[in-house]
């Protein structure tokens, strides 16, 4: 099985998620919403009995690629993905067929977030085991470990800052690889569910050495269960830098699969809380989340 170009493992890993109209300006419940499709995750989880789906079309100048994630919350503290990835090569004139996986991940809330509370918190860790065919297959065994702190401003979280930093470490032939990871990102509610999302970010947990890069885009919520989102990103410093590219996505929360809603305000990150007692507090007000996705 070749060994993907640099450029290529690089470039495969910007996420981005979407599609399916619904009521116009429709708000999210807390805590069913994904940070998907950012680099830069948030302190969140799915919650206890229930599972999502994302899916997205990445599109850049050497590949083209369609993503799928599926996540299930065994406990409402802990969150489990497996997913993989498949597409097309356009670094040769073949136009070879590629795909990779799994992707495994696991990411453990430590404390939730909500506006006018102190930061989020939480850890994950995860592997791409090198498992598929072409340029999209991981170039060895690899782990990455990294944490997240979020925070939330204003009524609705109007405003939501993350931050990200760890390490991602590859076992090669014939000299292993450890590169640090870090992401700065940040939604803003504008108008109904429409949300715009920035972020800058060195390093994707998922493929070391990717370098720096910048992506932009807008998420809409159509339902708690249901949102829409585009971005588009480039590389800015590193070598390889990443190519121009552009996304597409839908994330999808499945009804409950088992146990009882929980009682109060479900927060960011699937934990519940109590009820909000003013109107000042937000209530069930939209929010980022997770692949890792806000």
């Amino acid at each position: 099985m070749a060994a993907a170009p640099p450029s290529a493992i690089a470039s495969t890993m910007s996420l981005g998620p979407v599609a399916v109209p619904a009521a116009a300006g429709a708000q999210p419940a807390a805590g069913r919403q994904d940070v998907r499709p950012f680099i830069t995750d948030d302190a969140r989880v799915v919650g206890g009995g229930l599972a999502q789906v994302e899916s997205w079309f990445r599109w850049d100048e050497e590949s083209s690629q369609q993503w799928l994630l599926a996540a299930l919350g065994p406990t409402e503290w802990l969150e489990l993905t497996v997913g993989g990835v498949a597409g097309q090569d356009r670094t040769g004139e073949s136009g070879q067929f590629t795909y990779a996986l799994p992707l495994l991940q696991a990411k453990a809330l430590l404390r939730p977030y909500a506006p006018g509370a102190a930061p989020g918190a939480a850890v994950v860790a995860g592997t791409f085991l090198p498992g598929g065919e072409g340029v999209l297959v991981p170039p060895g065994y690899g782990l990455f470990v990294f944490g997240i702190v979020s925070q939330s401003f204003g009524a609705g979280d109007r405003v939501l800052l993350h931050g990200n930093l760890g390490v991602n470490h590859q076992w090669l032939d014939p000299e292993d690889a450890t590169v640090l990871t870090w992401g700065l990102g940040t939604q803003v509610r504008t108008v109904g569910g429409l949300h715009a999302v920035a972020e800058l970010f060195s390093g994707d947990p998922y493929v070391p050495g990717s370098g720096t890069a910048v992506q932009v885009g807008a998420r809409q919520f159509l339902s708690e269960s249901l949102q829409l989102d585009a971005t588009l990103g480039h590389g800015i410093a590193g070598s390889p830098s990443l190519p121009t590219w552009w996304t597409v996505g839908v994330r999808w929360v499945l009804p409950r699969l088992w146990g009882a809603e929980p009682t109060g305000v479900r927060a960011p990150g699937g934990y519940a809380r109590p009820a909000p007692v003013g109107p000042e507090h937000g209530g069930r007000g939209p929010r980022l989340g997770g692949r890792r996705g806000w």
